[in-house]
């Protein structure tokens, strides 16, 4: 038997569902995902590609050459020679040699006699990696099905005269049988110079297919291997090693090819739920063919791989990690337009990286989603590495911090439009919103910046209302970002209250006020509305506001608790144990919460008692989460000592949720807001955190 202190002393070590108070366990809790990168303070790529070329292809993986060019090689197309118009001739390889800069590329395409395909039947040549070395260029060319849907061989072709002809074993492909099929090399600069660490070429490699699979028995990429090799010797499979080991980087290798590891495992599936007609792409795999590149200048590796909706970027302070994620873009589902479009086949060219690395330029290609953008064409990606900065910002009510001269940056879900400068360019009446095909679950609308800033306001004007959404409808939150990591905002509530409906209203301004905090990024996030599950956005503005309205409720987040006992302005109702689990790692927001826990049938509650005034209409919330055999937890609002103005039902909540009841206060001029539950009889357990009350 456990005393109930040495309970919750078991539980803050092992978490709600370990201590068998949960019986289910969050989707994908298997799964591996990489950790959130905290390299960078903001990172901010085009809508769509602004820097095309005269040419026709794609797929486009390139190297810098020891003679100043790039090089390219594309599929399908007629490369940067357009001689005659389509369909004829089109190639399914080509090789290029472009000169220029970004938006004034010219190229000359050199040849269309490079490998072979292996493998009978409906197969292509593709070009899925380059790399020069010494003066050589070295193209990875690997047999993809007609149907894009399996990769199952693949080789290695030489040129020694930059491009003209090229050389490779004739007799048989240096992988096969789907294992290591798409290839990319490790793009180290002009003619490889940047690796001044080793005489290794180093190539990262995807099993079974180049990019997510539409057919269910090929199994999708959700792995990136890594190998390396003597320059000397790219076409000699005998001198290849593979990485051995682990997804930290802790680094050994083996020649056989079967016992190697991923360097970076994502299992994370986007869009499993969707509203997509039926054929068109969901349930997307995370891991598909791009890039590689060492970025000198920031000392930093980045892969650049993308979904059939979204781009997935990666950095790494080593070709074999510990890899983690710095940007999830995502264009929404079908139809995409010029001014907001993905693409595939993410690349960043050395080439291309500005002298402080801080601005690259990502290539990638699309024919989908009733868009064609099927040549050479580039897209601006700026980052910013983060630094330590001290908060320096003094009280103000004017001055919005969310202006573009702060190197401000928008970040979202999903944009419909691409519109993000229309966030912070001073018009209410603007309307850009969140609409794409997948049944969302969170949404939110944001900023980052390059430094830290005090914080204590964010006003949010939303865009249009539409029949099918527009509007927040629940677990409405603001979120700052603190040391890479995005933590709750205490005490938060709104001027006038959120009604969480449509009744939000169009281009209509709510305030959004908390205790003064810091971060470097701040967001509203919580349920998207509607039968389409999307909210909309007229503006978002920030400050550290030098008014900010007084809180109706003290200590909302707990976070005022000394000990672990329930004290002031809290109290409790009930015999069984109650308490504050502080810094635990269980709270809503902040570092405390409120706990309840017992074996009873009682009734036992955390309460609070709030001064209001007579006849006015107020809104409560609360974020509430407790375990499987909870059904009698009620929250709401009582007289003193104890009438019920107005309360909710909940039942079993395994995440935290936010729990909200509307009243008016009557004759009253005090109220008790309360949590709490009727226990089963067995070990259950409630957690409640962040109350706000809200005057309308």
């Amino acid at each position: 038997m456990i005393r109930m202190d040495e309970g919750r002393k078991a539980l803050g070590r092992m978490g709600l569902a370990a201590a068998g108070l949960f019986l289910v366990l969050p989707q994908g809790a298997r799964a591996i995902v990489p950790q959130d990168s905290t390299f960078f303070s903001t990172v901010h790529i085009e809508s769509s590609d602004s820097l095309s070329s005269v040419s026709d292809g794609d797929l486009w993986p390139s190297c810098w050459s020891d003679d100043g060019y790039l090089y390219a090689a594309n599929g399908d197309g007629r490369g940067f020679t357009l001689v005659e118009p389509r369909p004829n001739p089109v190639y399914d390889i080509a090789v290029s040699r472009i000169q220029g800069l970004p938006g004034s590329l010219t190229g000359t395409t050199l040849t269309t006699r490079i490998s072979q395909t292996w493998k009978a039947g409906e197969y292509n040549r593709k070009p899925t990696g380059m790399v020069c070395v010494d003066g050589a260029l070295y193209m990875a060319v690997q047999d993809l099905s007609w149907d894009f849907n399996d990769a199952p061989n693949a080789t290695i072709a030489k040129s020694t005269d930059h491009g003209a002809t090229w050389t490779w074993n004739t007799s048989a492909p240096m992988f096969g049988n789907y294992v290591f099929t798409t290839i990319m090399f490790l793009d180290y600069g002009k003619n490889n110079a940047w690796n001044t660490f080793d005489s290794y070429v180093y190539a990262y490699g995807l099993d079974n297919n180049w990019r997510d699979s539409f057919d269910n028995s090929v199994p999708d990429p959700t792995k990136l291997f890594l190998a390396r090799v003597p320059k000397t010797s790219l076409q000699n499979r005998s001198t290849w090693q593979f990485y051995t080991g682990d997804l930290n980087g802790n680094a050994t290798w083996s020649s056989d090819i079967n016992l190697r590891k991923p360097v970076l495992q994502d299992d994370r599936r986007l869009y499993v739920s969707t509203r997509a007609p039926s054929g068109q792409p969901r349930d997307l795999s995370v891991i598909s063919q791009g890039s590689v590149v060492y970025n000198k200048a920031l000392n930093r590796y980045l892969y650049t791989s993308w979904t059939e909706y979204t781009f997935e970027f990666y950095e790494s302070p080593t070709p074999w990690g510990p890899w983690k994620k710095f940007l999830s873009k995502d264009y929404g589902g079908y139809p995409w337009s010029d001014t907001k479009n993905g693409g595939y086949s993410t690349t960043i060219p050395s080439k291309f990286i500005s002298t402080d690395g801080k601005t690259m330029y990502v290539q990638s290609n699309t024919f989908m989603g009733g868009l064609e953008n099927y040549n050479f064409s580039l897209r601006k990606l700026v980052v910013e590495p983060r630094v330590t900065t001290t908060p320096s910002n003094v009280k103000s009510d004017t001055a919005n911090l969310a202006a573009p001269a702060n190197g401000t940056r928008a970040i979202e879900k999903v944009a419909h439009f691409g519109n993000l400068a229309w966030l912070n360019n001073g018009y209410l009446n603007d309307n850009e919103d969140s609409w794409d095909q997948e049944n969302k679950a969170l949404d939110w609308w944001g900023y980052t910046w390059p430094r830290n800033y005090h914080l204590n306001k964010l006003s949010y004007t939303t865009g249009g209302m539409f029949t099918d959404g527009g509007w927040f409808s629940g677990n409405l939150w603001v979120q700052v970002r603190q040391n890479g990591q995005w933590v709750n905002v205490t005490n938060l509530r709104s001027s006038p209250s959120y009604p969480l409906t449509s009744a939000a209203g169009a281009n209509k301004t709510y305030s959004f006020v908390f205790n003064d905090t810091w971060g470097d990024g701040i967001r509203i996030l919580g349920t998207p509305g509607g039968s389409a599950y999307f909210t909309s956005i007229g503006e978002l503005a920030v400050h550290y506001a030098s008014t900010v309205p007084p809180a109706l409720l003290q200590d909302s987040g707990f976070e005022s608790q000394t000990s672990g006992t329930v004290s002031f302005p809290w109290y409790v109702q009930g015999t069984d144990a109650k308490g504050i689990d502080r810094a635990l790692g269980y709270s809503h927001g902040g570092a405390n919460n409120g706990w309840i826990r017992t074996s009873s049938t009682n009734w036992n509650a955390l309460k609070q008692d709030v001064q209001v005034t007579p006849n006015t209409n107020y809104v409560l919330t609360a974020w509430i989460r407790s375990s499987a055999n909870v059904v009698g937890g009620y929250f709401g609002v009582c007289t003193v000592p104890g009438t019920i103005i107005s309360e909710l039902n909940f039942g079993f909540l395994p995440e935290y949720t936010a729990k909200t009841v509307s009243f008016n206060s009557g004759s009253n001029t005090t109220v008790s807001v309360f949590a709490g539950f009727w226990a089963p009889g067995a070990d259950s357990l409630i957690q409640v955190d962040d109350f706000t009350l809200t005057k309308l």
